[in-house]
């Protein structure tokens, strides 16, 4: 495809010329400039078909220039390119009706692929109507990994939109803060953000708390009650933990996502449901699937856009940024303000953190209180990892069994001296791990299998199949 691009870069010569040889090659005529001012003679004189601009200029702020471009040209699409790698940065550029927003260091595939795409389309896409200057101060992310600019750039499309969402991602990434700022910054802002873990609720109360119940729908049901949904009127309805969710109450959600409209326990009366649903899981929604536990059809009208929150091990580059936020944090909480030596991060950002950014948080506010030194070095550090290991591993957290496991493999590895041990490691691992969680689940449901496949979530037959090949003997007590 062929157009002509203006190409706006305050960046040093040769990596303007670098860019401008990328589309040139793939076809495009380029003209480029340093400076605002002249981005704006060409655009007031109707020139050119698609504008990639920086962020920084000498003259002015390339984003404030958006509302500008767009209130002149709406058709013209502008793609924003940046060192500026905040979420904020994101979001402006999507107020100013920005086609995309890409932080540098970008590769010339995507950019000339973004590109394409771009003048592909006949006009730029609405900007959200998000809030901006000082309001747009209190940002819900911390970090600029490439990892973080993934999820900085679909939540800035997502906001002009009224779009299902399903946020995935492993305790404590910060799947709720995604949910968040999808509401804050997006078109629903003004209505309420609503939350509902799903896991914190008893299987007999969800469908009530979802929906609400009428008077007398149920014993101890004596007033009338507004659920969830009514609650989030013209809002955001946020569903934590979806993969915790019954399949009997997943059947009426998914009612509810097709037809717009649901009815209270207990009641005739068909309500509309007018609330922005998005749903977060820790949990394979897929592996639930295949085991009967989570219906397909909900799955695919949730997912409708998928945004996967990275864990903190995907991420290290974001530990000092995210330390110092969570000390600043601490002292206007009253704590006394430490900081922490070079050694000491390198620390963190070696560590594999099952329980991701809510565990680094909890380790910087306990390291704050309990270490009297006002510079805190490694070996503060690794008394505090290993104290946290021994407790997720005394707790039987899954997010500890984690760091256990990978513990003791690279013990295992060491212990071969450089060469690699013998084959078959992944079944032998499998077995270690099998065996101990079947024969435990059998003494905690007393012998019981149709309760012990209930609680590992196997099928009968598939635990009696396992008890054969594993060679577990099965006894029930007598008490």
């Amino acid at each position: 495809m062929s157009g002509e691009v203006i190409l706006v870069a305050d960046d040093d010569r040769a990596i303007r010329t670098v860019i401008d040889h990328a589309l040139a090659r793939a076809g495009y005529t380029v003209r480029s400039t340093g400076t605002a001012a002249g981005l704006w003679q060409w655009i007031a004189a109707g020139e050119g078909d698609l504008v990639i601009t920086d962020v920084v200029m000498p003259d002015r702020d390339g984003l404030d220039l958006l509302p500008r471009i767009r209130a002149l040209r709406p058709e013209l699409p502008v793609i924003v390119m940046s060192a500026r790698n905040t979420f904020q940065t994101a979001v402006r550029a999507a107020e100013g009706g920005a086609y995309d927003y890409l932080p540098k260091p970008f590769g010339i595939n995507l950019l000339t692929g973004t590109v394409a795409a771009a003048l592909a389309r006949s006009a730029t896409p609405a900007g959200a109507a998000g809030p901006s200057g000082a309001g747009a101060e209190a940002l819900p992310f911390i970090g600029r990994s490439p990892a973080m600019q993934d999820v900085y750039r679909q939540v800035a499309r997502l906001l002009a939109t009224d779009l299902t969402v399903l946020i995935i991602g492993e305790s404590g990434t910060g799947k709720e803060l995604v949910a968040r700022a999808l509401h804050d910054f997006g078109a629903r802002r003004q209505g309420p953000f609503v939350a509902m873990n799903m896991a914190a609720l008893p299987r007999e109360l969800i469908e009530s708390e979802l929906f609400g119940h009428e008077r007398g729908a149920f014993t101890g049901a004596v007033a009338r009650a507004v659920g969830r949904f009514g609650q989030a009127e013209s809002g955001t309805l946020f569903l934590d933990e979806i993969g915790d969710m019954p399949v009997e109450a997943q059947t009426r959600l998914l009612r509810v996502l097709q037809e717009g409209s649901y009815t209270a326990v207990g009641g005739q009366t068909p309500l509309r449901a007018n609330a922005r649903v998005i749903a977060a899981t820790h949990r394979d929604l897929r592996d639930l699937i295949a085991r009967g536990l989570f219906r397909e059809d909900l799955f695919h009208r949730l997912n409708v856009v998928p945004i996967r929150v990275p864990p903190l091990r995907e991420r290290p580059s974001d530990i000092p940024e995210l330390v110092q936020h969570f000390s600043a944090r601490g002292v206007a909480q009253g704590l006394p303000a430490k900081r922490l030596d070079a050694a000491a991060l390198e620390r963190l950002a070696a560590h594999t953190w099952p329980g991701n950014v809510r565990e680094l948080e909890n380790l910087i506010y306990r390291l704050t209180v309990l270490c009297a030194e006002e510079t805190i070095g490694v070996g503060a550090i690794d008394a505090a990892l290993g104290e946290t290991t021994t407790a997720a591993r005394q707790g039987g957290e899954a997010a500890g069994l984690g760091a256990v496991v990978e513990g003791h493999l690279r013990r295992y590895f060491s212990t071969h001296g450089g060469s690699l041990p013998p084959a078959g490691l992944y079944g032998v691992v499998l077995r270690e791990v099998e065996r101990p969680l079947i024969v435990l689940t059998l003494a905690a449901t007393n012998g019981n299998q149709l309760r012990a496949a209930r609680l590992l979530g196997l099928n009968r037959n598939t635990l009696r199949k396992k008890i054969r090949e594993l060679g577990i003997a099965v006894m029930r007590s007598q008490g």
